[in-house]
């Protein structure tokens, strides 16, 4: 199954969530600061979509905060009408809880959907549930509140929503409930956040029967992603508050109002409808407001989508688990007498919006089922996944591999070089067996140094040295087909531009593919590298140096390790909001991506392409008169002349000055 969307972009349309617009400006009944900013936090995300050259926006409810019980829900929805009358594009509704009263949930206090807050709905808001065509899509939005209700708006709309999708069959179609249809799992219990029983399995027969290519859902304030079946299955985040009884996910403090104002999790998305297939960009609006009659919002930054990125021999080793399912606990707000399982998906959404598409995973990643399951799900959307095991696989993990071949871009063997002899046998049956790509890495020689500085490293070395090339050529030349690619290591000491042109060298005279893993620290595990721009820096030259010489790298760190061994910034930090690091790399690979680079002669970092455009990296301090900058934070770019602009230590570079190709 390929969910990588080809042909022609046709159309975008702007997707926005849980406004939860407030009856005045600057306050709210909640308790939270951060549900007092609604207002000019919509304001300011509507006057971005202004931008975005959008056909039309969809909101996927809680337009509102008060809820229809209250005397101020018609004073905040008419200051709703207000906000969204600064809009430029038509703009469709859909009733979230807020709006229309909560689905049936007998612990919650808030009253729950029924015919009187139906009618003042359609009164402020228009029909509940409806759909529209733009050309041959379909868009169908449905009142998710009345499932399993009992009201007669409910058959209606159930009887509706069969006609429709039945003669709507030729047509692409998009689908959208402010309620989940579940979270994280099909099977997990009824909670506050999805739509229980047996509402739950009627519509999922009716989304496998018709098979719309997307399920868009709101409600929750977090991010999800999977595939019921065929059909992509979107949760997207609010313009206004994290829920923040996720926070759960994190190993690490609540943050700003416990969790509630993390604002790099708000933010809305940009749906772009391909020839064939979609492509969902998230906008990260980090909690900024505008105020009424502001003008001179900036447009969203453009990032990448794994989706659509071509470059595929950036991986990133992602030590702590990329697809977790946690605990959360009762939080006496919304749930209390259970606890909820949910799925981390914050890292897969950080990935996406970098466009890298490589992850180096352990061979448990494979064994276990359910993150077997992830892989399998996001294969189909561009990942590729460079497994790695120590020793050879046993005859159960042999099993495994081999029915999931699919899901292996390449195998790594992490093997001890001393008895490298007795794996030869061993290596050639799995590869004639599995087929995939074979990498041969080495875990520690018996003859490398332990110690540094008159210290004891308790230190574990995998990979092969720079030095080490010309015995691997003898290796290689020995056993010419046994293995597809080495892997060497550096550590921060030695540049991966220098270690970049070795390799370079070492591929075209082998014909050997080389995969450098970059590391971040050095030999002593009590040494700390949380320089973020330092470590910004890295990963950026490790970048330029796979595309530049068209060899494969590795960056080590995707999350801060901010705790045991060898810490360090990565990324993105322990909440998987990006870093600077993130952004840096996010906004090389949009540069990249879709050309062809050669790294030029110069000694420092530097690719150009056949137009005699470079790239390279730098502070503002480096940036001269033929050069233009761009920000990978802000996503505004620039000359010489406007470098006060400049809001990050580090930018991306381009000149369009002739280069020597090294």
């Amino acid at each position: 199954m390929n969910k990588r969307p080809t042909g022609n972009l046709k159309f975008r349309v702007s997707l926005v969530s849980d406004t939860h617009v407030n009856e005045k400006e600057d306050t709210s009944a909640s308790p939270y600061p951060a549900n007092a900013e609604a207002n000019p936090r919509a304001r300011y995300i509507f006057n971005q979509i202004n931008q975005s050259n959008s056909k039309f926006c969809i909101h996927l409810g809680d337009m509102v905060n008060p809820v229809p019980e209250l005397p101020s829900f018609v004073e905040a929805a008419n200051n709703f009408h207000k906000l969204a009358a600064e809009l430029k594009v038509p703009l469709h509704l859909m009733p979230g809880n807020h709006d229309i009263g909560d689905k049936p949930v007998t612990w919650m206090p808030a009253g729950m959907v029924n015919g009187e807050h139906v009618k003042l709905y359609r009164e402020h808001f228009g029909n509940d549930y409806f759909s529209f065509d733009y050309q041959n899509c379909h868009f169908v939005i449905i009142n998710s509140p009345l499932i399993n209700s009992g009201d007669p708006a409910e058959s209606e709309q159930k009887e509706w929503l069969n006609a429709d999708l039945a003669a709507n069959t030729e047509k692409r179609i998009f689908l959208f409930s402010h309620y989940p249809v579940y979270v994280s799992n099909r099977d997990e219990p009824e909670s506050y956040d999805n739509i229980d029983e047996p509402g739950r399995t009627w519509l999922l027969n009716l989304i496998h029967k018709y098979k719309p290519e997307a399920l868009f859902s709101a409600h929750v304030h977090n991010f999800w992603y999977d595939l019921i079946g065929e059909t992509e299955f979107y949760i997207v985040p609010s313009t206004c508050f994290v829920r923040h009884d996720y926070s759960e996910m994190y190993r690490i403090d609540g943050g700003n109002q416990q969790g509630r104002n993390d604002g790099a999790k708000l933010g809305h998305i940009t749906l772009e409808i391909h020839e064939k297939g979609h492509v969902a960009h998230y906008h990260r609006s980090y909690a900024k407001t505008a105020k009424e009659g502001e003008l001179g919002v900036p447009p969203v930054v453009m990032r990448p989508h794994v989706k659509t990125t071509n470059i595929s021999n950036i991986f990133v080793d992602m030590r702590h688990a990329w697809t977790e399912e946690l605990n959360v606990a009762p939080s006496g707000a919304v749930d209390e007498f259970r606890r909820k399982k949910a799925r981390n998906d914050y890292p897969i959404m950080a990935m996406w919006e970098m466009g890298l598409r490589g992850l180096r995973v352990p061979l448990q990643d494979l064994i276990d089922e359910t993150t077997r399951n992830r892989m399998k799900i996001m294969c189909a959307v561009g990942h590729k996944f460079h497994v790695y095991r120590y020793g050879m696989p046993s005859d159960v993990e042999m099993k495994t591999i081999l029915a999931n071949t699919s899901k292996i871009s390449r195998l790594e063997l992490v093997l001890g070089w001393e008895t490298i002899q007795d794996q030869i046998a061993k290596i050639t049956f799995l590869k004639e067996q599995t087929g995939l790509p074979i990498i041969l890495s080495r875990v520690n020689r018996n003859d490398a140094a332990k110690t540094s500085g008159g210290k004891f490293n308790h230190l574990i070395s995998h990979g092969f040295t720079l030095s080490e090339t010309e015995e691997l050529k003898l290796f290689m030349n020995k056993h010419p087909s046994l293995i597809d690619g080495i892997l060497f290591t550096i550590p921060r000491s030695v540049s991966p531009w220098v270690a970049g042109r070795k390799l370079k060298i070492f591929k075209d005279e082998t014909n050997c593919q080389p995969v450098l893993y970059v590391k971040s620290t050095e030999a002593s595990p009590a040494q700390t590298f949380n320089d973020e721009i330092s470590n910004a820096m890295r990963f950026g030259h490790t970048i330029l140096s796979g595309v530049g010489f068209s060899i494969d790298v590795i960056l080590d760190t995707f999350d801060d390790a901010d705790r045991g061994y060898f810490t360090r910034t990565g990324l993105v930090d322990r909440r998987f909001n990006p870093r600077i690091s993130g952004q840096l790399v996010s906004e090389i690979i949009r540069k990249l991506d879709g050309g062809v680079w050669h790294a030029t002669s110069n000694g420092t970092p530097e690719i150009v392409n056949e137009a005699s455009q470079t790239i390279t990296i730098g502070t503002k301090s480096s940036i001269d008169e033929t050069a233009k900058w761009f920000d990978p934070a802000t996503g505004l770019s620039g000359s010489k002349l406007n470098t006060s602009e400049i809001s990050s230590e580090i930018v991306v570079i381009e000149t369009d000055e002739p280069s020597n190709c090294g």
